[in-house]
């Protein structure tokens, strides 16, 4: 057996899950998409970069509404996070994990509780029963969290800001709390990363601590050092700031199977 295979052996079947977590402008978008390229390329996999809100057509009319629309109460906040989310996992997550490819998601189910229950101050029980009602359960099998001080994060943000972010300090203050303090309740599943550090030697990290989780352990050390130079977008996390069409495989490897069912990225 080549090498190759026993990589893509050693990746848990069918297939493999990851979220990226923290507040808006801390860059996970871009470290998705690096992570998903090198994961396509490792594995041989077909890699699909999704996100929440928006990785489905009906997602993004969500998104829309919810981040650009008219201002809405907490609650109906959060009911449309979920609606959003139960979509996109029946539509497109579920199905591509079953199909043994590797999910990489900018956002999931803890956003709704660091934002809705952290930030709005609604009660963080009754959000996770909500949100793991709408997804039936499915949790990530790796969490990264890119922490950030959210002025420095807000700093980065290159267009206008939507409604979230429009929310004031101390409504980010109490997400980033919120964030950590899921993290450390659950170190199995979480990885918490500075955000501060350059866009390669975070992306080095990440590939070294999810190398690791996937049990490639011939590859740890050879994740430092192959990471290409990519140029600064500015940590918009946005469309543009990432450049794929959402819902859209990545193309890599030989089990790549093009766009994701149900495909049209709280």
């Amino acid at each position: 057996m080549s090498d190759g295979a026993a990589r893509v052996d050693a990746v848990s079947a069918p297939g493999y899950f990851i979220s990226f977590e923290g507040g808006d402008g801390v860059g996970k978008s871009t470290q998705a998409r690096l992570l998903g390229q090198w994961l396509g390329e490792l594995t041989g996999r077909e890699v699909v970069l999704t996100r929440e809100p928006g990785g489905t057509e009906l997602g993004k009319e969500l998104r829309a509404a919810v981040l650009h629309g008219q201002d809405m109460d907490p609650r109906t906040e959060a009911l449309i996070y979920a609606a959003d989310r139960a979509h996109h996992v029946a539509s497109l997550v579920r199905p591509a994990l079953e199909r043994g490819a590797i999910v990489v998601t900018d956002r999931y189910l803890d956003s709704s509780v660091a934002y809705q229950a952290g930030g709005r101050e609604l009660g963080a029980d009754e959000i996770e029963l909500i949100s793991r009602w709408a997804v039936q359960d499915l949790m990530p099998d790796v969490t990264i969290l890119l922490d950030l001080d959210p002025a420095a994060a807000s700093a980065r943000i290159r267009r206008q800001h939507d409604r979230l972010e429009r929310a004031g300090a101390e409504f980010h203050r109490r997400t980033r709390e919120a964030f950590l303090a899921r993290a450390a309740a659950d170190p199995e599943r979480w990885v918490v990363l500075d955000a501060t550090t350059s866009i390669d030697d975070l992306q080095a990290q990440i590939r070294v601590d999810v190398a690791a989780r996937l049990e490639l352990t011939p590859v740890v050390e050879e994740a430092e050092d192959t990471v290409a130079a990519e140029p600064d977008d500015g940590f918009d996390d946005t469309d543009s700031a990432i450049g794929y069409t959402p819902g859209l495989g990545l193309g890599l490897g030989p089990g790549a199977a093009g766009p994701a069912t149900g495909s049209g990225a709280a």
